[in-house]
């Protein structure tokens, strides 16, 4: 998302984001809880996902999903502020999953949920990587959408991206966050197995929804 950064892996200030303080609160865009805002931890590094690159990336989806948000589970990794999440929260998803390592952030996340009495949402605290393997392994093909915005220059969608090939639903979508383009000429070798079916750019921060592609489009 526009640097969206999210605590540390551990704590969100280590996950290489800017030290910049970001605002004290996000404020939810869509669904049942529009405008409420809540608040996020006041630490460097933590940056909630701007409203504009959000409005349009669950535009996107909507009209990707038909709106039927009510049979969709999403798991948040990096989930920081929880921006994602809980926005897919507030506009249906059946089930939201949050991974977040650093301490503060996670009980931040969980005093948000339980303001909102978001009886949908799990919070784990968690290594993100460790975490969705592990949801590969005991839920293949559980989740319909999965968020990935993660600390830059670390390599964490390459070390990601293979396990969520095993937990997404067979049309499932994954939204990723980059410091570069994931398609185009200059497409890392490792995007081979998706498609980008969305993309924008917002600052200098490339923002895509994914999609795998089928056994025949990768072998031509």
């Amino acid at each position: 998302m526009n640097k969206s950064s999210k605590s540390r892996q551990p704590a969100r200030p280590s996950q290489g984001k800017s030290a910049a303080r970001g605002p004290h609160q996000v404020r939810i865009i869509g669904g049942q809880w529009k405008r409420t805002p809540l608040p996020v931890l006041e630490a460097e590094g933590l940056r909630p996902t701007p409203d504009r690159v959000r409005e349009t990336v669950f535009n996107w989806l909507t009209h990707l999903l038909d709106g039927a948000w009510e049979q969709l589970a999403c798991l948040d990794l990096f989930a920081g502020s929880g921006a994602l999440g809980f926005e897919a929260a507030s506009r249906g998803a059946r089930r939201v999953v949050m991974v977040e390592q650093g301490g503060p952030a996670a009980r931040q996340l969980e005093a948000n949920r339980d303001k909102l009495k978001a009886d949908t949402v799990a919070i784990v605290r968690g290594d993100a990587l460790a975490a969705v393997r592990n949801a590969a392994q005991r839920e293949p093909g559980a989740f319909g959408l999965v968020f990935i915005d993660p600390p830059y220059h670390q390599g964490w969608l390459e070390k990601v991206l293979p396990s969520c090939e095993t937990l997404l639903a067979p049309s499932g979508l994954v939204y990723a966050e980059a410091e570069f383009a994931l398609d185009g000429e200059q497409a890392p070798a490792w995007m081979a197995a998706w498609e980008v079916v969305r993309s924008d750019k917002a600052g200098m921060v490339f923002y895509h929804l994914l999609q795998r592609k089928s056994a025949a489009q990768i072998q031509a």
